[in-house]
């Protein structure tokens, strides 16, 4: 039996478009999972909030961090 892979979440920033989301999960070996996170932002000091994550092995991960920043460059740029 072969061990347990370990897995990486990569959090989704909040405000990334839907359709992206929807782009990686299509694209890449990943699964969308809620993390409870707390916020240290200045008037949600201690909150927690749902944020989404992708979860997968490390080697895709690393990927879908690298095209959703670029992607999230095209968008901010647009």
């Amino acid at each position: 039996m072969m061990a347990e892979e370990e897995l990486f979440d990569l959090l989704v920033p909040p405000g990334v478009p839907r359709k992206m989301i929807y782009d990686v999960v299509e694209k890449y070996d990943v699964e969308v999972v809620r993390r409870p996170q707390k916020m240290a932002f200045a008037n949600m000091d201690g909150d927690a909030r749902e944020l989404l994550a992708f979860r997968g092995r490390r080697e895709v991960v690393e990927e879908v961090q690298t095209y959703l920043f670029a992607q999230l460059k095209e968008f901010i740029g647009e």
